[in-house]
């Protein structure tokens, strides 16, 4: 099969179109034939190194953990699907080596969920890792109807999913971007604001008795911003600011969920959820892709092309 594969860590010059073995299938596992696979910021910190502290890494090495795409052939123990199912997945595994950028990928059935036909194989891909990042720290913090959320980097790829699974259930939410991003929020359902000095003010303007729940995409020093505009300083959540524990709160490393998975999909059936795509590139082409996540600036998924 043809996969995107590095030999060591570094940068995105390191990623390589090569030929890779086809996947071994386990008992509780299934073959994706991939359609597309999504770019996420924690594959380039893989690839770089920096979090080699935390995971197992063996080489050739192949990254991603987002997948779109089609079951040609089941585990003798995967009876959840059969071949031809169309399944979403985040296949995040113990140790990294056999990644989604790749024709081919071995997925356990605890990785995956249907995948929702309201959703292209482009969004699709970009839903599973940020969605259930998203889904999960909502939950974490046991957000509900009525309530105000203040989302950080509301417009990015986790942002945006986070702002619309809060509408669905009911929340008001605000969230921070550029002014360039305004228009998208209030799209999406969101009241928008400027990050940056003075945020903890324009959000006073908007919610004068604070904020319910805070949830972190970013990091930047957002914490302290949020809770001092929160009316319980513990219902905050950050992904990206290990200090967050410190004070208080809850840091979420996204898991693999098939309920949760699932319940995305369904929001997604609903009219509820879609995934805004930045960029779509081909599989050859995946260091141009990561090069673009590096660059904080997309505004919703960046995915990879893998077949038709």
């Amino acid at each position: 099969m043809k996969a995107i594969s590095v030999n060591s860590y570094g940068g995105p010059s390191v990623l390589e179109y090569t030929d890779q073995p086809d996947p071994k299938v386990a008992p509780d596992s299934v073959l994706i034939r991939v359609r597309a696979a999504g770019v996420n910021p924690v594959d380039w910190k893989i690839v770089g190194g920096y979090l080699d502290a935390m995971l197992y890494a063996h080489f050739p090495l192949i990254p991603g953990w987002d997948v779109a795409g089609v079951v040609e052939a089941v585990g003798v123990d995967a009876t959840e699907y059969a071949v031809g199912d169309e399944v979403i997945g985040y296949v995040r595994k113990d140790e990294v080596q056999h990644g989604t950028y790749a024709e081919l990928v071995a997925a356990p059935v605890r990785t995956l969920a249907r995948k929702p036909a309201a959703l292209s194989w482009q969004q699709a891909a970009g839903l599973p890792l940020a969605g259930l990042t998203a889904y999960q720290a909502i939950e974490r913090v046991g957000t509900k109807r009525g309530e105000t959320a203040l989302v950080h980097a509301a417009a990015g790829g986790v942002g945006s999913l986070a702002v619309q699974i809060a509408v669905a259930r009911g929340v008001r939410v605000i969230g921070t971007a550029s002014e360039r991003n305004h228009d998208f929020l209030r799209s999406l359902g969101a009241e928008p604001v400027t990050y940056g000095d003075g945020l903890a003010e324009r959000v006073r303007a908007l919610a004068p008795e604070g904020v319910d729940v805070a949830l972190d995409f970013v990091g930047n020093g957002v914490l302290d911003v949020s809770q001092g505009l929160l009316k319980d300083r513990g219902r905050l959540v950050s992904i990206a600011d290990g200090e967050v524990q410190q004070k208080g709160g809850h840091m979420v490393w996204v898991r693999p969920d098939t309920a949760d998975l699932t319940a995305l999909a369904d929001l997604a059936e609903a009219g509820k959820l879609t995934v805004p795509v930045d960029a779509v590139f081909p599989l050859a082409e995946a260091a141009e892709a990561v090069k673009r996540s590096m660059s904080g600036r997309s505004r919703g998924k960046i995915v990879l092309e893998v077949s038709s």
